[in-house]
């Protein structure tokens, strides 16, 4: 399926990388994923002294890193399992995805009720009643919308925001077991055709995709999810019969960088240049970089920077944001000078990257491979 590989440096072979089901990697579609996540925390750490003000942050469209991560989720997704239905239940695929997704879910809630909890400069911010921090941090364990506590701006998932798009994750692959694996590949087209549709017009009424994550603008997160999974799941299985542009993972890294970088965009009388850029990046930019992502070689010298940006990618996502309330609340309530700022900011950002490589290391990986144990037929 794909091209990637890694090389025997005692033979000097070069040797396909492979998955634990023996499928081979698309190593640059990992290293993308890192890349994505990377400039996702990179968005927040710029974003949170600015007050998220996206026209003065210079990652001004990072937001839509969710939704290039959907879209690769749908092309994963496809490729994972399409092929696996005929020797797998229902039960056992929720069983897998549960597996490799919940672990880091249950560890972002449990930091994010710590950060609560312990958060020296936000105490005088954050007089939620116990009872109800117990029910948001057991809606956040359970990948629920959480109930309002204070300190937290709307957010549906009040413990760890990111979780609101883990939210979709487990509907898309929910909807993925049910329905879209029985879908010919031309049903799925239709239903990506009709979901960005809908994405085109609210982006266009909105002036931008960067809601979902809140009470206020739930309802835009399904309709963030349906066009890129669903496209990403078509991409999958026609991706042999589309034109193969090979770029690289540092190329298209680039063009993700470039997307993220386009300033905002004005509103010409009643039309939203804005909204209509972030629904182009949707539309045409992230499908185009995952086929020439899936084309393309990582490359012998940067095939280890794509397996460890991939692996970091999702422990990352999950396990930043209860630092970003930390430093957020030091920034409410210290007034820095913006260069402390800048100085927490370069040190933030190593740090959150260190974490998450402990969170995969010592607690992710250990707990995932004891789960499959678990689960094997006994012999």
């Amino acid at each position: 399926m794909s091209n990637v590989s890694t090389v025997d440096r005692t033979n000097h072979i070069v040797r396909p990388d492979r998955t634990n089901s023996g499928k081979v990697h698309f190593e640059v579609l990992d290293g993308l994923r890192g890349s994505a996540a990377f400039l996702v925390v990179a968005f927040h750490i710029i974003g949170i002294p600015l007050g998220f003000n996206n026209a003065k942050n210079l990652l001004h469209h990072a937001y839509l890193a969710v939704d290039f991560f959907f879209g690769l989720s749908g092309f994963v997704i496809g490729y994972a399992y399409d092929d696996r239905w005929s020797r797998m239940t229902t039960l056992q695929f929720f069983k897998l995805r549960l597996i490799r997704l919940h672990p880091l879910v249950i560890l972002g809630a449990t930091m994010g009720l710590a950060s609560y909890l312990l958060d020296p400069y936000g105490k005088h911010l954050q007089q939620t009643p116990l009872v109800t921090l117990l029910l948001a941090y057991l809606a956040s364990v359970l990948l629920v919308p959480s109930p309002t506590v204070q300190n937290r701006i709307g957010e549906t998932h009040t413990l760890n925001s990111p979780s609101w798009s883990l939210t979709q994750e487990y509907l898309a692959n929910i909807g993925y077991a049910l329905v879209l694996r029985r879908l010919r590949t031309n049903t799925l087209a239709i239903i990506a055709v009709l979901g960005g549709a809908v994405l085109l017009w609210q982006a266009i009424q909105r002036g931008s995709l960067d809601a979902g994550w809140g009470y206020s603008n739930f309802w835009m997160a399904p309709v963030r999810l349906i066009y890129p999974f669903v496209t990403g799941l078509w991409l999958y299985r026609v991706h042999d019969r589309l034109p193969r542009i090979r770029l690289g993972f540092l190329p298209l890294t680039l063009v993700l960088l470039a997307a993220f970088m386009m300033p905002i965009l004005p509103t010409v009388g009643s039309f939203s240049c804005n909204g209509l850029y972030d629904a182009l990046c949707v539309l045409l930019v992230f499908p185009a970089i995952i086929m020439a992502g899936a084309h393309s070689d990582a490359g012998v010298g940067l095939i280890g920077l794509c397996k460890a940006s991939g692996r970091l990618s999702y422990p990352l996502y999950m396990t930043h944001y209860p630092f970003m309330y930390i430093y957020a609340n030091w920034v409410e309530t210290t007034h820095p000078a913006r260069a402390a700022q800048r100085e927490v900011a370069l040190l933030l950002a190593p740090f959150v990257l260190f974490f998450a490589w402990l969170a995969v290391k010592f607690f992710d990986e250990p707990i995932r491979a004891k789960l499959r144990l678990s689960g094997a037929p006994k012999k």
